[in-house]
This record gives structure tokens, C-alpha cells and sequence, in this order.
């Protein structure tokens, strides 16, 4: 066994081994407005649930280990002591995971993540109307455990109202943890899932995904795609140029003759298989040729 003192291991180093240790994290897919009522929402792993009377969440925006700069939700709380917490299901977890780009603070990560803004009953941030629990808070306090990059800032949030699908209920209205399908957060691009375990989803692109805002109608509307496979589509940073588009269609076309005159439909259900296998590059190739 080797043995550290945790002062001789650099925050980078030290961070990836806390987040490996103590895993699978549930998440909190946190959403906030600022003062002007501008729309915030980002996923953090550093989450629980504390008490039940009365009803606590905690969770835990930290400093950024890279340059020691704080984000968007710490300073929205800070501001308007509010906040919603959407739990993270399966079938949104590539757009939950989308909207953790570090998108400019006039970036509505909503837009980008292709999920729907629903407004609260009680709290100014909007629900996220996917999420099958929705929890309205009032932020109680906030606890600041230090002031170097990586120290975390704890958020006691009261649930003050709260929201649940009938979807993810049993006869009883009692949760069904199968039908909720939750996703909870692992080391490096690991996941878990519930009821298959350890599966990756790739980290956003620092230098900006395009977003699900910025697709083409047709992709974006697609009645084929799931959320996720949006989620993965939007995570790119640029589109494949003409030229990588041709390239791609005369090295297929010899076991997919019929391309170019397939329908938007057909290029989809292609395009998705390419997506189970993760060929995100693929997919696009074949969506705009």
C-alpha cells in the first residue's frame, strides 16, 4: 500500500484521488438565475442529502482547481439565495454533463443543453423539465472551507417545494428507484448507472461546445435522437468542413450506396449507431453530407 500525506500531493493530483475514492456521487443538476434573472445551470457531484426535518441539501461548488476562479452558481446563490436541484437521470445525463462547459456568464446553459426552462412555484430559478424531481430551495447558508483553488463552498439549501413524476412512482407513490434510472458521478469520465454500472461520458470541451442551440433545425427537432444523443452531438467544438464531409461519403459509399439520397430520417437512425459506439465525428459527417 502506498501512503500520503496530503500536503505533499499537488490539489490537481489530490482532487482526482478524492474523486475516485469516494464514489459513485449523487448530482446535483443546480439550477440559478443572478440579479438581473439571467438563467444559470450546471451539475455538481459534491451533493447529499442531511436532514429530513427539516428538509437539507448540501452541495458543494468548489473553487476551480485550474486557476482558482469560482463559478457562476456559487456567485448566484451568493446573490439571490435560491436555487433549484433537478436529480439526473439516465436519459439526461449526456445533457446534464453538456451543460458543465464553462459557457460565458451571459450563456443560458439551458439553450445549450436543449433542455426545457419550467418555471418554480416558489423560487425565481427555473426547474429543469426533464428531471423527473425537482426540488425548490431557499439557501440557508454558505459555508466557505477555504480560499485556495479546489477548497469548496458549502451550499445548505432547504427544499421548499417539491416536484415528482408519476412516471418514476409505484402504487404506493412511493419512488421506484429502477423507473427513476438515476446516474450518479465518478472518477475521471466515469459514471454509474444504476442498473448497469460504470459507463464514460468524455469531459466538455474547455475550448466551448457548439451546443444543441446551434444545430440544424432538422437535427435538433429530430424525432429520432434522444436527449443524449444530442447531449454528445452538441459536446464538439466546430463542425466537420466540406471537405472531411467528402472524404467521409466516398469511403462509406461502397457499403452504403444510397447515401446521398438518404432521408433525414434514415441519416438519423445511421448517425445513432454511430453515437452508441461514441464516433461522435462520424455522425456529424454523415448529418451534414
Amino acid at each position: 500500500m502506498i501512503t500520503f500525506d496530503p500536503k505533499d500531493l499537488s490539489t490537481g493530483k489530490l482532487h482526482g484521488y478524492l474523486l475516485s475514492a469516494v464514489a459513485p456521487r449523487p448530482i446535483a443538476f443546480a439550477s440559478t438565475v443572478d440579479e438581473d434573472g439571467n438563467p444559470n445551470l450546471s451539475p455538481f457531484s459534491f451533493f447529499n442529502v442531511f436532514s429530513a426535518n427539516p428538509p437539507i441539501l448540501i452541495f458543494s461548488p468548489a473553487r476551480r482547481v485550474r486557476d482558482n476562479s469560482v463559478k457562476h452558481t456559487l456567485e448566484n446563490v451568493e446573490a439571490t439565495r435560491e436555487v433549484v436541484i433537478n436529480v439526473v437521470n439516465y436519459d439526461l445525463v449526456h445533457q446534464a454533463s453538456l451543460s458543465s462547459t464553462e459557457y460565458e456568464k451571459d450563456v443560458n446553459e439551458f439553450e445549450k443543453a436543449g433542455l426545457t426552462m419550467l418555471k418554480s412555484d416558489v423560487v425565481k430559478p427555473f426547474r429543469v423539465a426533464e428531471s423527473p424531481i425537482q426540488m425548490e430551495c431557499k439557501v440557508n447558508d454558505i459555508i466557505k472551507l477555504g480560499t485556495e483553488a479546489g477548497a469548496g463552498n458549502l451550499v445548505i439549501c432547504e427544499v421548499v417545494k417539491l416536484h415528482i413524476s408519476k412516471d418514476v412512482l409505484d402504487e404506493n407513490d412511493l419512488i421506484n428507484q429502477e423507473k427513476l434510472d438515476l446516474v450518479a458521478r465518478a472518477g475521471g469520465n466515469y459514471y454509474n448507472r444504476a442498473k448497469n454500472g460504470f459507463f464514460e461520458i468524455p469531459k466538455p470541451l474547455r475550448t466551448l461546445g457548439i451546443g444543441i442551440d446551434a444545430m440544424p433545425d432538422e437535427i435538433k427537432n429530430s424525432m429520432i435522437f434522444t436527449g443524449n444523443d444530442l447531449g454528445m452531438l452538441g459536446n464538439v467544438e466546430t463542425f466537420p468542413t466540406p471537405e472531411e464531409i467528402n472524404d467521409f461519403v466516398e469511403n462509406i459509399e461502397e457499403h452504403h450506396s444510397n447515401i446521398k439520397n438518404m432521408t433525414h430520417r434514415e441519416k438519423h437512425k445511421m448517425a445513432q449507431n454511430y453515437l452508441s459506439y461514441g464516433d461522435v465525428d462520424s455522425a456529424w459527417k454523415l448529418l451534414l453530407s
